[in-house]
């Protein structure tokens, strides 16, 4: 029971890493609110939480409409009675769209940045005062390793929302330490989820797993533990902190 009492929300929470950490902080005692733009993926999530135990708000929007993310917090909060955790995890990684910078319509970079970057800014834009409210609390980013380094089939959009979430993430962790409201980013690696799934055949997981010093690919609930510790009270010290979770890749 590491998240007694709290409530957190996640987006991106109908599957993926954001099933896997409502589930597993609902295994640890948290309410959850949910926000994600698939009803029945959201829905599916609730009924797991239920089996583990706790309480689930579901919230069908779109984190990059400002209008959506604000009323996700309100209506959780209003449910809940507090806001403890946020959780920016919902993203896009779209490789057949979101390429180099010579290939990417303006358009495709556009819709990136805007799930991948103003998704987390409307979080914590509306928010961080329900944390005040509470005395404090958590904020997790979702950066990736990608913004950390390189690669040839660059997906430029995407890299560049990461990049800039990390400094967002310093910058908070600076302005709201004070009033008891720690920032920290989450850099997962090549994680096996439905987001990859349509680029990753079993030959493509082999590869890329002799290139991982762990030899797998990671699984959501690597990063939902990761999650874990930085939402509970364990990390209250852990400020503008960057957590890889990648299996030893981005150490080579």
């Amino acid at each position: 029971m590491r998240l007694k009492d709290k409530v957190a929300i996640i987006t991106g929470a109908g599957m993926g890493m954001g099933r896997e950490a409502s589930v597993l902080f609902a295994e640890e005692g948290a309410k959850v609110i949910g926000l994600d733009i698939n009803e029945k993926a959201l829905n599916e999530t609730a009924a797991l939480v239920a089996g583990a135990g706790s309480e689930f708000l579901a919230v069908v929007g779109d984190v990059s409409k400002e209008a959506d993310v604000k009323r996700a917090i309100e209506e959780g909060v209003a449910y809940f009675g507090k806001l403890n955790i946020l959780y920016a995890n919902a993203g896009v990684l779209w490789k057949d769209r979101d390429r180099s910078v010579i290939e990417t319509t303006e358009e495709n970079w556009d819709i990136v940045q805007a799930i991948n970057l103003k998704g987390p800014f409307f979080l914590t834009k509306h928010g961080i005062p329900a944390l005040k409210t509470a005395g404090g609390g958590s904020i997790i980013l979702v950066g990736s390793i990608s913004a950390l380094a390189g690669f040839e089939l660059a997906q430029d959009s995407y890299t560049c929302a990461k990049g800039a979430l990390i400094s967002l993430a310093k910058s908070l962790a600076v302005q709201f330490g004070p009033d008891n409201i720690r920032t920290n980013i989450i850099h997962p690696g090549m994680i096996d989820t439905p987001l990859q799934a349509p680029y990753l055949d079993d030959t493509k997981k082999k590869n890329i797993a002799a290139c991982i010093p762990s030899r797998r690919l990671g699984v959501p609930r690597d990063i939902a533990y990761a999650a874990l510790y930085l939402a509970s009270d364990e990390s209250t010290f852990c400020n503008g902190a960057e957590l890889v979770v990648d299996g030893g890749f981005y150490a080579m």
